[in-house]
């Protein structure tokens, strides 16, 4: 459009305005005489492209002004038209992006930028980049060097150091990630940056929740066997360093499988969180307590001066795992072993001192449990022993090398032979006779006990049967039993298709438990025990008093015999507190209904108290070790109790 701003019914710039505003569209070029020039450069002002003085306008510069004009309006639609992209483009893309001038003052921010500073595009323009863009450092909380100014400054592209935060205008953090890069004009020169970031806070966290999971016991959120290995290598290379010693403890919860299977896996879980718990309240914060699986846990204790100390740690932790009484409604007896090695006495490498600390452990668990065990070097050897003897129990039965021997129990009031306990003796073909203390905890800890146990019920009521078959007095047979073979779920079937196989009746067989078994989880206990008598088998407790069976125990079994453990009675004639001990059983046995065998007698001392007392029963090498069947049949017609009795004197109310 061609606009004479001087017109008879519209003058100066309002006319401009008019139009202007009916068609900003549309480009304007302005005629002006000289006088109104002022007029013609404000209307540029507002809106127009540009002016011609009429005065020098002819045909060759008004095309010429037309055409620059023309194109200029093109181009600038065109610029605005690609400003427009891009500013829609910055402002859809997920990530912010911030441009600077040469000097590192802000120039443009997006809208992602503007949310994730806290400014907005005007309020941030002409700002240092410092200013608008707060950088930490996320582990020391430090000032970073901001990659704006640094890209400007060497002309290259720079990325953000790791674990960097941004610190928003509000105060807000948030960890970010960024590229910057400088801007160049055409001819190479550098004008100014732009930096691309994105808000990487939800996916840092993600990543370290994996790494924590990877890590850590999903159960009991201690670290796992891989950071405890991780961890206990840096605390060697310290160790090794400063000249310092370290300790490791392996440590099991003893007999944790019957609480699994007699309470269920949810209330085994709670028990292990629970332990876990007051393991980590047990050590400093310097100490690692973690996981290694199932119910075994280990605990680095990284600076001990002493050896002891570590003792001193192992014992305070025994004392709380025992501590733990109650889980909702079910009363635990829960112990642990622990097996220590020490740094570096016990092992130069993490493998070594893990492997020793477990040797250590199982050398507790063999020592009766409920206690901790130092490694020592001679474990090596007996841990090899003791898997030589597992692979040659699991060959024993097939080679036949296992035999019983049998003990008799002697009735103090009339010397009859009121039963014969079969033992079981192992024959190994290069270490000779093996003693049952030494292979009969491997055979429970491989599970080859089961498959002995049932030699031992049917070999034992076989030669019952053939001592009957040859006219010899019926007696009964007792044999031990261990709690694995008891949970045994056809324990009761077994029982009596070895009866039926021998023709025996099932009083003629005596089963001998631990107390052990007896405080395991009663229902089970409850309904083995009630098949068993069911069945019309004795029922007799070995080793009483050893363990911690309550009277209430002894009235809610069906226990037939109590059979006094030998640690009672080998003092019994010099101390008192065990005389009174064994009186008090003798008397409790007989207020129950219970028949009473001590153990152990080995002199004529022991035995004459043991008269005095009204003790029923008794068994011991006073009497006889155990023989083999051959062996004993010579001693059956005889009255055994009488005939020795008689030779020390004691004969006293003794029925011929």
């Amino acid at each position: 459009m061609l606009v004479d701003l001087l017109l008879p019914d519209c003058q100066g710039i309002a006319t401009f305005d008019r139009l202007f505003h009916a068609a900003p569209q549309i480009p304007i070029l302005v005629l002006s005489a000289a006088q109104d020039e002022e007029v013609a450069k404000l209307s540029v002002q507002h809106g127009a492209q540009d002016y011609l003085l009429k005065s020098h306008l002819d045909a060759y510069l008004l095309s010429k002004a037309l055409g620059s004009m023309i194109e200029r309006a093109a181009i600038a639609e065109a610029l605005f038209n690609e400003q427009e992209r891009a500013q829609v483009t910055l402002n859809s893309i997920g990530d912010a992006v911030m441009s600077t001038d040469v000097w590192a003052q802000v120039t443009y921010l997006n809208v992602v930028a503007e949310a994730l500073t806290g400014w907005s595009r005007k309020e941030a323009a002409g700002h240092p980049v410092e200013e608008v863009l707060r950088l930490i450092d996320a582990s020391t909380r430090a000032v970073t060097q901001n990659p704006v100014a640094l890209a400007i400054r060497e002309n290259k592209p720079i990325v953000l150091s790791p674990n960097c935060v941004l610190v928003r205008r509000d105060g807000v953090e948030a960890d970010i990630e960024d590229s910057t890069a400088p801007i160049h004009d055409r001819h190479g020169r550098v004008t100014g940056a732009v930096m691309v970031f994105h808000d990487v806070s939800a996916t840092r966290a993600l990543s370290g929740r994996m790494l924590h999971l990877a890590q850590h016991d999903g159960l009991t959120d201690l670290p796992n066997r891989i950071l405890f290995s991780d961890r206990l290598t840096e605390a060697i290379a310290a160790a090794h360093r400063y000249r310092r010693r370290l300790a490791v403890l392996f440590l099991d919860l003893d007999r944790f499988k019957h609480v699994n299977d007699s309470l269920g896996h949810q209330i085994a879980d709670r028990v292990l969180q629970s332990v876990a718990s007051r393991l980590h309240a047990c050590v400093r914060a310097s100490d690692t307590v973690a996981r290694q699986g199932g119910d075994e846990f280990v605990i680095l204790l990284s600076e001990v001066t002493h050896a002891q100390d570590a003792a001193v740690s192992a014992e305070k932790i025994l004392q709380v795992v025992r501590t733990l009484r109650r889980i909702d409604e079910h009363d635990l007896h829960l112990t642990a072993s622990i097996g220590i090695a020490t740094y570096p006495d016990d092992g130069a490498d993490a493998e070594t001192l893990l492997r020793n600390a477990d040797l250590a452990m199982y050398h507790a668990k063999d020592n009766g449990r409920n206690n901790h065990q130092f490694f020592t070097t001679d474990m090596n050897r007996r841990t090899v022993e003791r898997q030589s003897l597992e692979v040659d129990l699991r060959l024993a039965l097939e080679n036949q090398e296992f035999e019983l021997f049998y003990q008799p129990k002697v009735s103090l009031a009339t010397g009859a032979i009121t039963a014969l306990e079969a033992l079981i003796r192992w024959h190994h073909p290069e270490r000779g006779l093996v003693s049952p203390a030494q292979f009969i905890p491997v055979a429970e800890a491989c599970g080859v006990i089961v498959p002995i146990g049932q030699w031992v019920m049917r070999e034992a009521c076989r030669q019952t049967r053939a001592w009957r078959d040859a006219g010899l007095p019926p007696v009964r047979i007792a044999i031990n039993v261990s709690p694995r073979e008891l949970r045994e779920k056809d324990f009761v079937a077994t029982v009596r298709a070895t009866l039926a196989e021998a023709g025996l009746e099932p009083d003629n067989l005596e089963l001998e438990l631990t107390e052990t078994f007896l405080m395991q989880d009663s229902t089970l206990t409850g309904t083995v025990l009630q098949a068993l008598k069911g069945l019309g088998v004795t029922l007799a407790l070995d080793d009483f008093g050893t363990g911690y069976s309550s009277l209430s125990h002894l009235r809610r079994f069906p226990i037939d015999t109590l059979k006094i453990d030998q640690s009672f009675v080998r003092d019994l004639a010099t101390d008192a507190d065990d005389a009174n001990i064994v009186s008090a059983m003798i008397s409790m046995g007989e207020s129950l209904h219970m028949r009473v065998v001590a153990e152990g007698v080995e002199t004529r001392d022991q035995l004459a108290f043991l008269q005095e007392l009204g003790c029923p029963e008794a068994q011991g090498y006073y009497f006889s070790r155990p023989v083999a069947a051959g062996q004993l049949t010579p001693l059956w017609g005889s009255n055994l109790a009488q005939t020795i009795l008689a030779k020390n004197g004691l004969a006293r109310g003794i029925a011929a």
